[in-house]
């Protein structure tokens, strides 16, 4: 049995979905949220820690402004991926949009199940967005296939230690567990705490093919097809 842990936007998924669909839809819907949602607990907590760590921002039209701004930018923050995480549930609840999946990324990860493989994620994107996103895939919901999320609460995706904490959550040694991205430098960081890894180079997000010193000598493939997790 082999421990799986994916990435998800330009490994099982493409980038312009995110890109073009999601993040677009977050951004022009924030303003309405927070007017409607902005009282709430859970909304409130976020709303106040990026007011914090910008020099106290009284309002929350400032800080909408922020947030959609780190938007344009695709800033890695806890507080933009959990708001947008609740942004994404209205619009997947609502049928605005179902998450794309690359039918052999799909096909594997069943495969993969059913054959007793654990199934992990890790992305950026929070937990709960990650879970929305099997859940309404556009092949059905893919959700159950998944032991165990990840995001950058336990660490950034380049940093060693978090794929350190990963293998400690799991309970395995680290060289059982495979790991699926499209980011060179991520596959970096999971090698050096000693997970096994496979860089997924798909030509519709990456036209010019990464070859030879560009892998940094980790295993290259086109897609989940050619993955044989092994045992």
């Amino acid at each position: 049995m082999k421990h799986i842990l994916t990435d998800i936007e330009g490994t099982t998924s493409s980038i312009s979905f995110v890109k073009d669909v999601l993040f677009p839809y977050a951004r022009r819907a924030l303003p309405g949220f927070v007017a409607e949602h902005g009282h709430e607990p859970e909304v409130r907590h976020w709303l106040d820690q990026v007011a914090a760590e910008n020099g106290g921002l009284c309002q929350d039209a400032m800080i909408v402004e922020t947030l959609q701004g780190w938007i344009d930018q695709d800033r890695k923050h806890t507080a933009l991926k959990a708001l947008q995480g609740m942004i994404w549930r209205w619009g997947y609840e609502h049928g605005e949009y179902r998450a794309h999946f690359y039918p052999d990324a799909a096909e594997a990860l069943r495969r993969w199940h059913a054959a007793g493989h654990v199934i992990s994620v890790y992305s950026s994107g929070s937990v709960p967005a990650q879970k929305l996103f099997f859940a309404h895939a556009e092949g059905g919901d893919l959700s159950g296939l998944v032991s165990h999320w990840f995001d950058t609460e336990i660490g950034g995706k380049r940093e060693a230690g978090s794929y350190r904490c990963i293998v400690d959550t799991l309970g395995v040694p680290a060289g059982q567990v495979l790991f699926l991205s499209d980011v060179v430098e991520e596959l970096d960081a999971a090698r050096d705490a000693g997970l096994d890894t496979v860089l997924l180079d798909r030509r519709q997000d990456y036209p010019r093919p990464r070859l030879d010193e560009a892998c940094h000598g980790h295993r290259r493939v086109e897609d989940f097809s050619a993955i044989r997790p092994g045992t």
